[in-house]
């Protein structure tokens, strides 16, 4: 397209910016030609949601739609101009799959909302570099969760300060929840209906990532175990040992606020995180193992008292590079083992050498 345009020549439904400002007819030629094409392929009903984005370099915060579809704004249930801001805020999470260079398995990394805020510079500058967008994202609109995938490419034009992302959306949504489906089956434990240990690696991963980040100040995890356990079994039956771990953890998880986390760790140990300071970690680790104390279990007519034995760590004993999940669990392992060899049915926090 060798002409500039023309207000008179500008779409009657072009809600952008970009054909109004005043730009270098390079920059306003291909975005009415990207405009006019879009309409055309959503003229044809394609499965997918066509877009086209932009934002000015210059100003890291503001993105806008010049071209945004009927489905879109179905989609966002929103007006032209309000729908870059109503994605914006209905983003609970954007997961990016690729593979693992170690042993080129599938990874997942999930960015939650509020950190999505503080990365939004730095998110532009990598699909600037990479020239593409591949992301899925979560989204809550109207109470209501839905999963778009988003695949663009994007076109920079330098002497105006603006990128272009021509991209299109992917309902997801039902595949995703089939994947969380399979997902809760390998991650919650049958007998207890608690997380298993992969839910704890995620976890840790999240928690790990808000404290380095300085999002969250501390957080404790707490490594739990039953007392003569075996005796259990050995007395009153398996049977009667599975009953005690699954009512055990409908005690443990009645007690915990909505922030904590309870898990099964594998047989009679289970493990919990507790976001807050040292001091509340041990005091809700304390207020678990009395009310698990004073608690009578009872078996087919037997009367059953058990108690446990809590090793407890908190990310503030250790500094940003030594952090790991490894490293916590180690540590509460330890101070588990140290209340056993002292005497059980007690709290016991990691002491540093």
């Amino acid at each position: 397209m060798s002409k500039d345009i023309t207000n008179q020549e500008i779409p009657a439904d072009y809600q952008g910016q970009l054909l109004y400002g005043n730009y270098s007819q390079h920059l306003r030629c291909r975005v009415f030609e990207l405009f006019n094409t879009l309409h055309k392929v959503e003229s044809v009903d394609p499965p997918v949601i066509p877009y086209l984005a932009a934002w000015n370099e210059m100003e890291e915060k503001i993105i806008w739609y010049e071209f945004s579809g009927k489905k879109l704004l179905a989609l966002l249930n929103c007006t032209p101009d309000k729908a870059a801001e109503r994605f914006r805020k209905a983003v609970v999470d954007r997961r990016i799959y690729c593979y693992n260079d170690l042993d080129h398995k599938i990874k997942e990394e999930i960015t939650l909302s509020s950190d999505l805020e503080g990365q939004c510079q730095g998110l532009r500058e990598e699909v600037k570099m990479t020239g593409c967008v591949d992301a899925i994202y979560q989204l809550s609109i109207n109470d209501r969760l839905f999963w778009v995938k988003d695949q663009a490419r994007i076109e920079i034009f330098s002497h105006d300060h603006i990128c272009l992302s021509l991209g299109f959306l992917t309902d997801m949504t039902k595949e995703m929840e089939q994947k969380t489906l399979v997902e809760k089956i390998g991650y919650f434990d049958e007998l207890t209906s608690l997380p298993r240990r992969l839910i704890m690696d995620r976890i840790f991963e999240i928690n790990i990532g808000l404290y380095t980040r300085g999002r969250i100040d501390d957080f404790v995890f707490m490594m739990i175990d039953i007392d003569y356990f075996k005796k259990v079994n050995d007395t009153f039956g398996h049977l009667a040992g599975d009953y005690i771990l699954a009512a055990l953890a409908d005690l443990m998880s009645s007690s915990k606020r909505k922030e904590d986390e309870i898990g099964r760790y594998g047989g009679e140990e289970f493990f919990c995180f507790s976001l807050g300071s040292i001091d509340n970690g041990l005091v809700f680790a304390e207020r678990l193992r009395k009310k698990v104390e004073q608690h009578t279990f009872v078996f087919e007519g037997n009367r059953i008292a058990i108690t446990i034995s809590v090793g407890v760590v908190a990310a503030t004993q250790f500094n940003d590079q030594e952090i790991s999940a490894e490293k916590m669990v180690e540590c509460a392992d330890r101070s588990l083992y140290k209340v056993k060899q002292s005497g059980r049915n007690s709290v016991m926090l990691f002491q540093r050498m």
